[in-house]
């Protein structure tokens, strides 16, 4: 399959993308400045202009699945956490419908389809803006699959994971950026993630094992 890469100059993007290119899967990078072009075409990938905040129809064509990425970050403003992380990705997943782009992995936040009272008070407008975006894309009759980690570190992965629909043990727990990126390319033509919503941490189970057994 050929997948846009939303986001793929991030942290997760850029090994997401890396490891979509070692895989039978192949990567369009999707990057909103002309000077992050040529790091990756300099690397044989496909990449296409656009921001989400233009018009972005145009990255749709001739892809077979979205993987949504893009974050505004955690410094910066209220209001650009909701133009990225909820109209940009609402905007991102009407555009998968209109180009008949059914396959949509969306990269959320753990949490953010669990209790408003539980979200941290200074970290509202983020949970808010991600659940607004999950409930939309559940919607959209796409074959969605929604991806949500826990705290992201820089370690090198393990690919030990613990992925299911509700994990209950969060205390202390993180996942590393490498492992979220072996997921998600483990679970893009895995049916039985279809119109799931799962939590991520690190684990004791292989990356292909703890994909395969959701159910």
């Amino acid at each position: 399959m050929k997948i846009l890469i939303i986001g793929a100059n991030g942290q997760i993007g850029t090994r997401l993308v890396k490891q979509l290119k070692e895989s039978e899967h192949t990567p369009v990078a999707m990057v909103r400045k002309k000077d992050q072009v040529g790091q990756f075409e300099n690397e044989g990938i496909e990449t296409v202009l656009a921001d989400l905040e233009e018009d972005i129809g145009h990255a749709f064509k001739n892809v077979d699945g979205v993987v949504f990425l893009a974050g505004s970050g955690a410094h910066t403003p209220k209001s650009q956490t909701k133009v990225i992380d909820e109209q940009g990705a609402i905007k991102a997943i009407d555009a998968a419908v209109d180009a008949g782009v059914n396959r949509f992995i969306m990269v959320s936040a753990l949490m953010a389809n669990r209790d408003p009272g539980a979200w941290p008070d200074s970290m509202q407008h983020y949970y808010e803006a991600k659940s607004k975006a999950d409930d939309h894309l559940r919607s959209a009759g796409l074959n969605y699959t929604i991806l949500m980690p826990g705290r992201l570190t820089i370690d090198e992965g393990n690919r030990k994971v613990e992925l299911s629909e509700e994990i209950s043990d969060l205390k202390d727990r993180s996942i590393t950026r490498d492992d979220v990126a072996s997921v998600i390319v483990e679970m893009i033509d895995s049916e039985n993630t279809y119109h799931k919503s799962l939590d991520l941490l690190q684990g004791d189970e292989p990356v292909q094992e703890a994909v395969a057994k959701i159910s």
